[in-house]
């Protein structure tokens, strides 16, 4: 007898974790200079990408803390940033589309021929490319930031209808999802995309618009007060839509953009009356302009609006919300956020400068704070594919490719998050709605979805056209420390994908798994010591894959994988 440690009962029920709002902490955003294990830097990759894969955190343990903070902002070692190429015509088998040559990139080419639309297709086909740019991040936030201010500055794309917008919509996200928020407010405000999903496209001096002003201050900049109440007025809203009248969309390729589908400014539809703000704004008026300089009514409006402290507060709000807890008590709101939000004010609204001091803060690390947000459908589909290397059809088949890369933001808008497409202009309710948060991701139906993923993703996997995207659960195992030992397997793959601490039955039930029942250790080293010495041979490689497979999937399928 050789057992070691672990003492094996009957089959433990499932943990059943308590998602119930944690007591706050007192830390702060003094610099952290605690330990740096596999803790530390799991919490930090798993919080700013999607997944921690092991050679990453490998990677992060030889840096210091402030390093590899520096280095997921793309501080350093990172080069100057270059936009991916572009999604690629995937779909011809189905839809054929004379504007574009399969395998060719479709944007700057017209959706529709002789009345028929590729817009569906090509909606999917972009959904597929972007999932395939968060399976593929480089050590980087940016992927991370790209979905916050995706379910930020919102539009569904299901409701736009022209790729080209979209793409570039997506593009200017990922081009300034780390760099300048006033920026990006500004293209985001004049995008083609936000101009058709919010009306601005049809907003003139004899027909003002209000949806985008509206939602230029109630969601994307100033908010609201505690007690849920815009500061401003309505005044201020029709005020903002007279400011933002004149912005039209050009679908031509014409002289209005240079290279298509672009916005462009018609003076002849801007209200060039002078416009009165409210008190909150200080009583401000922006003076009318007429001809091609109205345009920079734009610039008077947002640096007025930029001027309100509240814009500062709002956001840092948001950003701790997205990589730290759902909660802000009292303290968080004295001791984080409003030392953050002056930061972000101090630094002209650059991103990266409050980013650094929350993710290089004590507070960031408090054991309080680790472990204690449940994985977004996107961060479990996408991490995991990449926390267990899943390998995807490469581009000698991109029908396949994409299909493949499809089906995990499939599996995600199974589990309530369509990527592009969030419910409605405030984005998706585990962000935003009191008092549950992030808990709104776990329900009676969406609990056995994830399951269900998960359990094929270790079992059978997804096969198309003769190409299967499955956990690997053998391959994955060899490139641990000891797979031979199964104490040293159950204590890894635990440190490597839990972010909470489980107790003694469940590494006991995982023990009874890997011996099959048996009392023997020697159970399991020998059945993979005799798989890693006979190369080949069908029935050792499948005696390892069955009991790695009932181990992956229960692992998976406990609440404490839910965890980031």
């Amino acid at each position: 007898m050789d057992r070691r440690e672990f003492i094996i009962p009957e089959k433990p029920k499932p943990a059943r974790q308590d998602f119930s709002r944690l007591s706050r902490t007192q830390t702060g955003l003094t610099p952290y200079t605690g330990n740096w294990t596999i803790e530390e830097v799991k919490h930090l990759l798993k919080r700013t990408m999607f997944g921690a894969r092991r050679d990453d955190i490998n990677y992060f343990l030889a840096q210091s803390p402030a390093a590899s903070v520096a280095e997921i902002l793309e501080q350093i070692n990172h080069p100057a940033y270059v936009e991916p190429p572009m999604p690629l015509n995937n779909y011809n088998a189905t839809v054929n589309d004379p504007n574009c040559a399969l395998g060719q990139p479709w944007p700057g080419t017209p959706d529709s021929v002789g009345g028929i639309s590729t817009y569906s297709s090509r909606k999917k086909s972009l959904k597929s490319w972007w999932v395939s740019q968060m399976l593929n991040q480089p050590r980087s936030i940016r992927e991370k930031m790209l979905l916050f201010w995706s379910n930020h500055f919102v539009i569904e794309l299901d409701s736009v209808t022209v790729s080209t917008y979209v793409y570039k919509y997506v593009a200017l996200l990922r081009q300034h999802a780390i760099g300048n928020f006033k920026t990006l407010t500004k293209e985001v405000t004049i995008n083609s995309a936000m101009l058709k999903y919010l009306n601005g496209e049809l907003n003139k001096a004899s027909a003002p618009n209000e949806n985008y002003a509206r939602e230029l201050q109630e969601l994307f900049t100033v908010g609201k007060d505690a007690n849920g109440l815009p500061p401003y007025t309505e005044d201020d809203v029709r005020a903002a839509a007279r400011v933002l009248t004149g912005w039209r969309n050009d679908l031509t390729g014409g002289v209005n953009s240079a290279n298509g589908f672009n916005s462009y400014f018609d003076p002849t539809r801007h209200d060039t009356t002078d416009k009165q703000f409210s008190a909150f704004y200080s009583n401000q008026v922006i003076t009318g302009m007429s001809g091609a300089p109205a345009s920079g009514e734009v610039d008077l409006l947002l640096n007025m609006i930029f001027s309100k402290d509240e814009v500062s507060l709002n956001i840092c709000r948001k950003l701790y919300n997205w990589f730290v807890y759902y909660d802000i008590d009292a303290t968080v709101e004295t001791d984080i956020i409003v030392p953050l939000a002056n930061i972000f004010r101090m630094n002209n609204y650059d991103i990266v400068p409050v980013l650094s001091v929350l993710l290089n803060s004590e507070h960031f690390y408090d054991v309080l704070n680790r472990g204690c947000l449940i994985k977004s459908p996107l961060d479990f589909a996408v991490g995991m594919s990449r926390d267990f290397a899943v390998i995807f059809p490469d581009a000698t088949n991109i029908a396949t490719q994409y299909s493949q890369w499809d089906r995990i933001r499939s599996q995600s808008s199974l589990m309530q998050q369509d990527l592009g497409d969030p419910p409605n202009v405030a984005g998706w309710q585990a962000y935003y709605q009191t008092p549950l948060f992030h808990e709104l991701w776990i329900n009676s139906d969406t609990l056995p979805k994830r399951n269900i993923f998960s359990d094929r993703m270790a079992n059978t996997g997804y096969t198309v056209s003769g190409q299967k995207i499955w956990v690997d659960v053998v391959a994955y195992t060899e490139t641990l420390t000891n797979p031979s030992d199964p104490i040293t397997l159950i204590e890894e793959v635990l440190a490597l994908h839990y972010s909470v601490d489980t107790g003694v039955n469940l590494r006991n039930y995982l023990l009874s798994v890997l011996l099959s029942g048996q009392a023997s250790n020697s159970y399991w080293t020998t059945a993979w010591d005799d798989y890693i010495g006979s190369a080949g041979n069908t029935t050792y490689y499948n005696i390892v894959k069955s009991r790695l497979q009932t181990f992956y999937k229960y692992i998976m399928d406990l609440s404490e994988y839910q965890l980031s």
